[in-house]
């Protein structure tokens, strides 16, 4: 028995010794497939060994008719097959590949509302997980393009109007994708805020706009979430386009932000080989310009071949980094109740309960005897928008089951369609409750034509609250819509593009398993006059000519530096319960390049158990020349009913500057800050002052 042990035991010392001798071996030939170097000295080694033609096929993805967008491998090299996905709202695309089924996840401007970056990060993970088990490498998300124009079609792929809310969110998103070893891809550089003539559209945004509104939130991505790679953006921005863009792609972000990753072109973003590579794009979706056409170029003598070894090595060590060189990715089954009940649970804590009236929701499902679903998303489970960030989910539960699971097998349950309002009426009139499901599905390639709900659901939501006093407009939409019927409901509930979980998140909130706790990323305006970008020079453009006039004011700013009244303000939501903000307290002054420190207390007034989102907002001096009040802290706080929670928060010091032109950086600005606490935009009632030196 001792010689048997003795015998396996060298053996095993014996194989070990072979392996380190293979190893060594190994890296002797491919001294780049050395782990104990760091990733970009192993990327250096390799590209030195590549011919021009092997460079050539590494900075264009190939669409494979059975995976579209990836980098073919090269065997000689050891180089892996590098593989793409789309993913702000699941590891998809379900359009091009709908055989490559995934959790179909809350869109990305519903975890916006969410206002919880947790959940964030939590997204990231569960998303990663099923990019991992596709046997993939990159997901090309999250977005963080600003929500510029409600009618802008992409809007649900984003997290909304405000800058700061968006820093908060990506960082924590892009730590969840990329600690799960996938990489992520943060888009679309930059201003990408509309979709009508994106590929055309000539963006003229002055320098102090782009970085205070539509810059911080990839500056975040960088400096905060250590994002492997960006995507550069179809439109121009001041008469250069995104993917050729020498200003944003070098000066800005990798000269002033240091980015360190690698830059790839959204599908058909690039233009011209010599224009992008000098700009700096690393990876081009299509070969049309970095296949032949480069070659040509280096050849010419137009391009350097350096220049191409950069953008190699720069991708090469991303992933060096994350692995890629050192594991092969194998397919695994993914966990789909598992990730099911996670979709779930941040599609609900993601709903905003925008009208309540005399308390019509939650339902007493012991109460009811009898049920009215009407309208064209009550049917099926509305998964998401479209183009290419649809999912194709793994399994879907419809309204109808979401419902009938709260309620007794006796209760009677109908549901009509709701595509002719009179018969929609007939059935809602007797019913005990109405559940109106409207929404929109918005989609990349096109803008909306207006802010109404299509095919005519106004005419069928009012046709139907004028015989049931008892109805419940469930909104299922990519953002905001007008509600020439709001004062004819009883209560409405935004629950965005809800995923495949969409019956089961709106009986868990409509009969109160979960307390409401969403906060508008977004003003729901009173009319499209009111918006921000109104006139035709603003939006669509002009002569191909997009200006952006209205600078800072965008989102609340707008409305609040016009003093025009929303339909519903920024930050706003209902819960089934009732909060108190008191004693606020912040350092009376503190000297410029310092953040703030403030504390307030948060009261559940309520009966229910439920989750404030404490908003905390700031004036800046007049001398400072920024819209009346901007969003500068919150914090997402359950509280017990009857309970207080005490909070400690800061204002980061880059608040307290302006980007200045003059100076071409950050510049503090010293005065007297009025601070505001609310709960929204627009209802702020704790106020105090700090002076900055």
């Amino acid at each position: 028995m001792k010689y048997s042990i003795w015998l396996i035991g060298l053996v095993s010392i014996a194989f070990l010794v072979l392996l380190s001798l293979s190893d060594r071996a190994h890296s002797q030939d491919r001294p780049w497939m050395n782990k104990a170097l760091p990733p970009v000295r192993r990327a250096e080694l390799l590209v030195q060994q590549m011919t021009l033609d092997e460079k050539i096929s590494q900075i264009h993805m190939v669409d494979k008719p059975d995976h579209p967008r990836e980098v073919p491998g090269i065997e000689r090299l050891g180089v892996p097959v590098f593989k793409i996905t789309n993913g702000p709202a699941g590891a998809g695309p379900g359009d091009s590949r709908p055989t490559q089924p995934a959790t179909a996840m809350p869109a990305a401007l519903a975890l916006a509302a969410s206002w919880d970056p947790s959940l964030a990060e939590t997204f990231g993970r569960v998303v990663a997980d099923e990019v991992a088990a596709h046997g993939e490498d990159l997901l090309e998300a999250p977005g963080v393009n600003i929500a510029r124009i409600p009618q802008n079609g992409r809007n649900f792929e984003y997290f909304g109007e405000d800058p700061y809310l968006a820093s908060q969110m990506v960082g924590p998103e892009i730590r969840g994708i990329q600690e799960r070893g996938i990489i992520a891809e943060v888009k679309h550089y930059a201003a990408n805020n509309q979709e009508n003539d994106r590929k055309t559209i000539n963006e003229i945004i002055d320098e102090r706009t782009l970085r205070e509104i539509y810059l911080p939130a990839f500056e975040a991505a960088v400096k905060e979430g250590d994002v492997g790679s960006i995507m550069c953006a179809y439109p121009s921005v001041n008469g250069q386009f995104g993917c050729e863009n020498i200003h944003l792609l070098k000066e800005v972000l990798r000269g002033d932000w240091g980015f360190k990753g690698f830059v790839q072109s959204d599908y058909t973003a690039t233009r011209n080989a010599v224009a992008n590579a000098t700009a700096g794009l690393d990876l081009a979706m299509k070969p049309d310009h970095y296949d032949a056409e480069m070659k040509t170029a280096i050849s010419s003598g137009q391009l350097a071949e350096s220049v191409v070894d950069a953008m190699l090595v720069r991708r090469f060590t991303q992933m060096f980094r994350f692995g890629l060189f050192d594991k092969q990715r194998v397919t695994t089954a993914i966990q789909a109740a598992k990730n099911g009940a996670v979709a779930r649970s941040i599609a609900a804590a993601s709903a905003v309960l925008l009208k309540n009236h005399n308390q019509q929701l939650p339902l007493d499902a012991k109460a009811i005897r009898s049920i009215a679903l009407i309208g064209p998303y009550a049917g099926a489970a509305h998964t998401g928008g479209g183009g290419s960030s649809a999912v194709t989910p793994l399994y879907t539960v419809a309204p109808i089951d979401g419902i009938k699971k709260h309620l007794a097998a006796d209760v009677k349950v109908v549901y009509d369609e709701g595509k002719n309002p009179e018969a929609a009426a007939a059935t809602a009139r007797s019913a005990d409750v109405v559940l109106l499901m409207v929404g929109n599905k918005d989609r990349e390639g096109r803008d909306r034509p207006d802010l109404s709900l299509p095919d005519k659901q106004d005419q069928l939501v009012t046709a139907v609250a004028s015989v049931n006093p008892h109805t419940i407009v469930i909104l299922k939409t990519g953002g905001a819509v007008l509600m020439p019927w709001l004062d004819q409901v009883a209560a409405v509930l935004e629950v965005w593009y809800p995923g495949e979980e969409d019956g089961n998140v709106v009986a868990d909130l409509v009969f109160g398993d979960v307390n409401p706790s969403g906060k508008l990323p977004l003003t729901f305006p009173k009319a499209e006059g009111d918006t921000p970008a109104h006139t035709p020079q603003q939006y669509p453009g002009v002569n191909g000519v997009a200006t952006y006039s209205e600078g800072l004011q965008v989102g609340y700013r707008w409305y609040d530096a016009q003093k025009i009244t929303p339909l519903f303000p920024f930050g706003y939501g209902l819960s089934y319960t009732t909060f108190s903000l008191r004693n606020l307290k912040a350092t009376p002054e503190i000297r410029a390049g310092d953040s703030l420190a403030l504390t307030l207390d948060v009261a559940n007034t309520g009966s229910r158990p439920g989750a404030e989102v404490v908003q905390i907002y700031m004036a800046a001096p007049a001398e400072a020349g920024e819209p009346p009040k901007q969003l500068k802290a919150f914090a997402k706080v359950t509280v017990a009913p009857n309970q207080t929670q005490h909070l400690a928060m800061n204002i980061d010091s880059r608040a307290f500057s302006i980007w200045d032109k003059s100076k071409n950086r950050w510049t503090p600005v010293p005065g007297r800050y009025e601070l505001f606490a609310g709960t929204s935009s627009r209802d702020l009632p704790l106020h105090s002052f700090v002076s900055v030196r």
